[in-house]
């Protein structure tokens, strides 16, 4: 996200602040970044805004595998030549 350092400390908010304060919690969750809102002190939700979310759900749907994504890539019918001579190693001495 714009303007969200990923070295700032997250804010944390206990429930019943969250509910009374949601504005700022939304407000900060759009400027700072993800806001941490927990109950009987431990954490529970995060706050965050659509569009992060969004990218992690992208990244979720990313290739199962690197295989399958070369496969699936434009390129790979642009003609590149990938192969190499083998390399056997070199000899050394024990």
């Amino acid at each position: 996200m714009a303007g969200h350092s990923p070295t700032r400390k997250a804010q944390t908010w206990q429930l019943q602040t969250a509910k009374a304060k949601f504005s700022e919690v939304f407000r900060r969750a759009r400027s700072e970044g993800p806001q941490y809102v927990t109950r009987q002190g431990q954490e529970a939700v995060v706050v965050l805004p659509a569009e992060e979310y969004e990218n992690l759900k992208a990244r979720g749907r990313q290739a199962v595998s690197l295989v399958k994504f070369f496969a699936l890539s434009p390129l790979r019918d642009a003609g590149i030549k990938l192969e190499r001579r083998p390399d056997y190693g070199r000899e050394t001495e024990l």
